[in-house]
C-alpha cells in the first residue's frame, strides 16, 4: 500500500521585530516573536506531516515575495498563499511579476483579511471580482479568510465565477467557545452545491475556549462541516502558530483526526492531504503525489 501524504495546508511564519502585524494584539503576547522553518520542522516530523502550505499574514508584497523565496530553500514548503491588492487596476501586471520571480512556481494560491474590511460585501466590489477572476485566470487558488459576516459575499463570488477555486479558512470562524451553531450554519451551509469551493479543518482550537477546550467542542462544527463539503473538499490546517494560544501542534492534529470520527481510511487521507494537493496543485505536493 502506498504510503499517506499527509499535508498541512494551513500554517503562518513572521517576524514582528522586522514586520508591524496589527491583529497580533495584547491577547496574543505568547506568540509575538519570530516563528520560522527550524521552529515548525521538528514539530511536522514528530505529527509524521510531509509537506506544508505557507499563508500570508498581512497585506504585503513584500511578504509575498520573502515567503516565496522562503520556500525555495526550504524543502517542506510546498506551496506560498500571498498577497496582492485585488482591487489595484494592475492586479494582473502584479500576479505576473510573482509568479516570474526566481521562486514564482511557489506561488499557489492568494489571500485577503476579508474580515477586516468595513464593507461585509466588499468581495462583491466590480474591482475586486476583476482581481478574483484575475486570480483564476493566472492558475491560482483565492483562501477566503472570512466570518460568518461575510459569508453571503463569498457565496456571490464563488457563484458568479465558477472557474475560480476558493477555500474557505478556519471553516468560517464559528462560535465555538459559545458552543453555538447559528448563523454560522445557515449560511456556511450554502456552499454545498459549490463545487469550486473548498474549506479549510483549520484555526478551531484558537475559536474555542483557549484554555478549557476538548476535542468534543469541535465535533458538531466538524461533523456539519463533513455534511456539507463531503470529504472531498475539505483539507486540514494546523493555523500554526496561531494555535499556540491555544493547543500544541500535535494536539491540533490529533483533534482534527479525534473530530473526523467515524471517516473511513480512504476519507481520512483526503482531508489529511490529497485534496490539499489537488487544490493547490504545486509542483512539489504533485511530485509528492507520485512518490506517495
Amino acid at each position: 500500500m502506498s504510503k499517506s501524504i499527509v499535508v498541512d495546508a494551513h500554517q503562518h511564519f513572521w517576524d514582528p521585530s522586522s514586520h508591524d502585524y496589527p491583529w497580533m494584539t495584547d491577547e496574543m503576547a505568547a506568540i509575538r516573536r519570530p516563528f520560522g522553518p527550524n521552529d515548525l520542522r521538528p514539530l511536522l516530523q514528530e505529527a509524521g506531516v510531509d509537506s506544508t502550505v505557507l499563508v500570508q499574514t498581512y497585506a504585503s508584497l513584500q511578504e509575498t515575495a520573502e515567503f516565496l523565496e522562503l520556500a525555495g530553500r526550504t524543502d517542506f514548503i510546498a506551496g506560498v498563499v500571498g498577497w496582492i491588492d485585488l482591487s489595484s487596476p494592475h492586479v494582473v501586471e502584479s500576479i505576473r511579476e510573482l509568479q516570474a520571480s526566481r521562486n514564482g512556481k511557489h506561488l499557489v494560491g492568494i489571500r485577503h483579511h476579508v474580515y477586516d474590511e468595513p464593507d461585509p460585501r466588499w468581495l462583491l466590489r466590480d474591482d475586486v471580482l476583476r482581481g478574483l477572476e484575475a486570480v483564476g485566470q493566472a492558475g491560482l487558488s483565492y483562501d477566503l479568510n472570512v466570518r460568518t459576516r461575510e459569508l453571503p459575499a463569498a457565496y456571490e463570488a464563488a457563484l458568479r465565477l465558477p472557474a475560480t477555486r476558493f477555500v474557505i479558512d478556519h471553516i468560517a470562524k464559528p462560535p465555538i467557545k459559545a458552543g453555538a451553531l447559528d448563523p454560522w450554519d445557515r449560511a456556511l451551509a450554502a456552499f454545498s452545491d459549490l463545487g469550486n469551493v473548498f474549506c479549510k479543518l483549520s484555526g478551531m482550537v484558537t475559536e474555542a475556549n483557549w484554555t478549557a477546550w476538548t476535542p468534543d467542542n469541535l465535533v458538531p462544527y466538524v461533523e456539519r462541516v463533513v455534511g456539507w463539503f463531503g470529504t472531498d473538499r475539505l483539507m486540514f490546517g494546523s493555523d500554526w502558530p496561531v494555535c499556540l494560544l491555544a493547543a500544541s501542534y500535535q494536539q491540533v492534529v490529533d483533534a482534527c483526526q479525534y473530530a473526523l470520527g467515524s471517516l473511513s481510511t480512504e476519507a481520512r487521507r483526503k482531508v489529511m492531504g490529497e485534496n490539499a494537493i489537488r487544490f493547490y496543485q504545486p509542483d512539489q505536493m504533485e511530485s509528492l503525489s507520485r512518490e506517495g
